[in-house]
C-alpha cells in the first residue's frame, strides 16, 4: 500500500548511487519508472546519480560517471583506487549541497556502503533503500558484510527470492519485486527477434552465429578476452563457416576488441554497443562472462556458456586466505540454485572446455532444448512484469514517510 501522498513545495529529490555496466542499466529502468509513478502520483520529481550514461539518457542527472573505474578483484580495484575516491568524493559534495529526500543503493557494495554511513551519519532521518543488494546470499567474501548492508539499508528491494529470504531472516526490512529485466522482455518473441536481427545485421537466416560477450570492465579486457576469443578460434578450426558477433558494453572497448578479433583471425564484427540485444538476438550460441547479461541472454532463449577470471593472485587470495566459494556465478543458475547454464571459473575456465561444451550445444538439439526448459523454469522464479514501477512506489514511499514524519516505513 502505499503512503499517503502530500503536497510538496518543491520536487521530490531522489539520489542513486551505482557503478558497473549492469547498475548503470538497471538504474536507468529505475529512473524511468520513478519518473512514470511520480507523475502517475502527481509529483514533481528529481533526480541526481552516479552511475553511466544509460541512466543520463533516462533522465537522471550525472554527477559523476562511475562505470569507468568498476573492477573486480583487491589488485584489479587499485588502478582506479584514486579516480573512485575523487568521485566519493564528488558524491558526498552534491549530497551536502542538495540533501535528498531518499538514497537509493544499486549493488556495488563497497561504494555503496561509504555512502550509506555517509547518509547515515550527516543525514541520519533520511531514508536508503537497497535495491539489487550485494549478492552475500551467494557468497560473502568477509565477515560483517551483511550487517554492514543491513546497518544502512531501510529497506531491501529484492529482485531474487533467495536474496529476499536471506536478508529478511537475518532482520531487514525486505520487499521482493522481482527482476527489472521482466519488464524489458515483456513481449519478447525469439523467432520474430532473431529474423529481424539478422537483417538489420546483414545475416544470412541459415549462418551459424556464435555471440561472443566478453568484456564490460577493462581488467576483462587482460583476462576474460584471451581465453574466449582461443576458444571461438578452436570452434572456428572444427566449422569454418562460423560468424562471430561481439557487441561493445563500452564504446572504448571497440580498437582493443577489433584487434583481437583480427589477432585471433575470427570471422566476423564488433557490433556498436546499442545494438548489443540485436547481436544476442542473431546467435545461435552466446559465449560469455558471467554477469547480468547472462540473464538477458536467458531472457531471449539464447543458449549460452558462462565463464570468468580474475588475476591470478587476486584468485589465490580469494580461494586460499578468505576462502571464497560459491556453488554459482551466474545469475541465470543462482535464481533457482541449480545449473541451467555451464559455467567455467578461475582455474576451470580453459579454452578447450569452453570450446567443447559449447561445440555440444551446438550440434545436440536435446542439450539446447534442456537449456531452453530450465530457462523457462527460471523465469517463473524471477517475479511478474511490473517490476520497475513496484520498485519506484517503494522508493517514493520511503520519501512520502520521511516528509510525514513517520516513525517507521509501513508497505
Amino acid at each position: 500500500m502505499q503512503s499517503t501522498d502530500i503536497s510538496w513545495s518543491r520536487p521530490v529529490r531522489v539520489f542513486i548511487h551505482t557503478g558497473e555496466v549492469s547498475g548503470d542499466l538497471q538504474g536507468s529502468f529505475l529512473v524511468e519508472g520513478l519518473k512514470r509513478q511520480a507523475s502517475e502520483r502527481g509529483l514533481a520529481i528529481e533526480i541526481s546519480a552516479m552511475g553511466g550514461q544509460r541512466m543520463a539518457a533516462a533522465g537522471a542527472t550525472l554527477i559523476g560517471d562511475t562505470v569507468p573505474v568498476s573492477s573486480i578483484g583487491l589488485f584489479e580495484a587499485l588502478p582506479h583506487a584514486a579516480a573512485a575516491l575523487k568521485l566519493q568524493r564528488r558524491a558526498k559534495q552534491h549530497l551536502t549541497e542538495t540533501p535528498p529526500d531518499v538514497v537509493v543503493l544499486i549493488d556495488y557494495m563497497g561504494p555503496n556502503v561509504g555512502i550509506g554511513k555517509f547518509i547515515r551519519r550527516h543525514y541520519p532521518t533520511t531514508p536508503i533503500a537497497y535495491f539489487i543488494a550485494p549478492q552475500l546470499w551467494v557468497w560473502a567474501m568477509m565477515p560483517g558484510d551483511t550487517d554492514k548492508i543491513l546497518s544502512i539499508a531501510d529497506r531491501v528491494l529484492a529482485i531474487f527470492p533467495g536474496e529476499a529470504k536471506y536478508y529478511r531472516d537475518r532482520g531487514g526490512q525486505v520487499t521482493w519485486v522481482g527482476h527489472p529485466l521482466l519488464d524489458k522482455f515483456a513481449d519478447y518473441s525469439p523467432v520474430e527477434a532473431k529474423r529481424d536481427a539478422r537483417q538489420q545485421l546483414a545475416i544470412a537466416a541459415d549462418a551459424t552465429v556464435i555471440t561472443l560477450l566478453p568484456a564490460s570492465r577493462p581488467q576483462e579486457l587482460t583476462y576474460v578476452v584471451p581465453i574466449i576469443f582461443t576458444a571461438a578460434q578452436q570452434l572456428q578450426a572444427q566449422l569454418p563457416q562460423l560468424q562471430f558477433l561481439v557487441p561493445l558494453a563500452r564504446d572504448t572497448f571497440r580498437e582493443p576488441l577489433e584487434q583481437a578479433m583480427q589477432a585471433y583471425g575470427l570471422k566476423g564484427q564488433v557490433v556498436a554497443q546499442e545494438d548489443q540485444l540485436l547481436a544476442i538476438a542473431a546467435a545461435d550460441l552466446a559465449i560469455t562472462k558471467s554477469g547480468t547479461a547472462n540473464l538477458e541472454i536467458a531472457l531471449m532463449d539464447v543458449p549460452q556458456v558462462v565463464m570468468y577470471r580474475l588475476n591470478r593472485i587476486t584468485a589465490w587470495v580469494a580461494e586460499f586466505l578468505l576462502k571464497f566459494s560459491a556453488d554459482y556465478v551466474s545469475p541465470v543458475n543462482l535464481v533457482n540454485m541449480e545449473s541451467i547454464v555451464p559455467e567455467f571459473v578461475q582455474w576451470d575456465a580453459t579454452p578447450d572446455a569452453i570450446s567443447q561444451v559449447a561445440l555440444n550445444l551446438l550440434n545436440d538439439p536435446d542439450q539446447r532444448q534442456k537449456m531452453l526448459e530450465g530457462y523457462k523454469t527460471m523465469r517463473q522464479q524471477l517475479g511478474t512484469v511490473g517490476v520497475c514501477d513496484r520498485t519506484a512506489n517503494e522508493i517514493l514511499d520511503l520519501a512520502i514517510s520521511k516528509a510525514n514524519n513517520l516513525t517507521e516505513y509501513s508497505a
